[in-house]
């Protein structure tokens, strides 16, 4: 048996509207995975299937990359600006994904020196990075010009725990504005009590690694998220933003979540 750790980045269109990573240990009396991408590089003779005395552990990872917009920057006019739009995604978004293949590839180094002081070193940096580039991929897909609505298993649940969709939104609302400094409001998914729950984060922290939630609905409020259109007054940004949600990506994060 050998084990094998793959990290890819899926970005360019709407229907790869999310970072997809899968860890997997694979056995197969064959040699060969069924993973297709492991697959093709066994086939490429990267990875030698019937040696695993020599591949105990072999890390195959592309570099993180800026996921594409699934619309223009004008296109969530007039809730958020066009200037907005381009300077949070191709600045601060590339920012982070910049940053976070600097930190990953330190820490590579790092691993292969047995450099312990430096990996730890680098944690806050992958941490900060890595949930930026997280969060800003779950935000793109959350947010349309086309709205929709919740499908009927999210709202009854969403009835449930909260009692209606305008108090889920005033609860969201007021724990999202209320955040110190910088951060993320999130609705979120409960697996082991199968409910619906609101958290914050702060800074770039990524809502499942922190809580165990697992994130359907985030509104950022960094500054540079809304600062530029509605200045000092968060709450009318936060007001504004759920007229732009979109549910059908909402729906299928929920979906995926309870195993739907």
């Amino acid at each position: 048996m050998y084990r094998i750790s793959i990290v890819v980045v899926v970005s360019g269109g709407a229907e790869q509207c999310r970072t997809v990573e899968k860890h997997r240990t694979l056995q197969n009396r064959t040699g060969r995975s069924q993973d297709p991408q492991v697959e093709s590089l066994q086939i490429q003779g990267k990875i030698e299937s019937h040696s695993p005395e020599k591949y105990k552990d072999v890390f195959v990872r592309s570099k993180h990359s800026l996921p594409d917009l699934p619309y223009e920057y004008k296109a969530l006019e007039p809730i958020i600006s066009s200037e907005i739009m381009e300077l949070h995604h191709s600045k601060h978004h590339a920012t982070y994904v910049n940053n976070l293949n600097i930190a990953e590839e330190k820490m590579r180094e790092a691993v292969a020196k047995g450099d312990v002081n430096t990996q730890i070193a680098l944690g806050p940096a992958i941490k900060f990075n890595g949930g930026g580039h997280i969060n800003h991929s779950i935000f793109w897909c959350n947010l349309s010009p086309h709205g929709g609505n919740p499908d009927a298993a999210l709202s009854k649940l969403i009835n449930k725990d909260f009692g209606s969709m305008e108090e889920m939104k005033k609860s969201l609302s007021q724990i999202t504005v209320a955040i110190q400094g910088s951060g993320w409001g999130w609705l979120g998914y409960d697996q082991k009590t199968k409910s619906l729950r609101i958290a914050t984060c702060a800074n770039q922290d990524p809502l499942q690694s922190t809580t165990g939630l697992i994130p359907l609905f985030g509104i950022d409020v960094w500054e540079h998220a809304y600062y530029l259109q509605y200045k000092n007054v968060r709450p009318v940004y936060v007001e504004a933003i759920f007229d732009i949600i979109n549910w059908k990506d909402v729906n299928a994060r929920f979906k995926n979540a309870t195993g739907c």
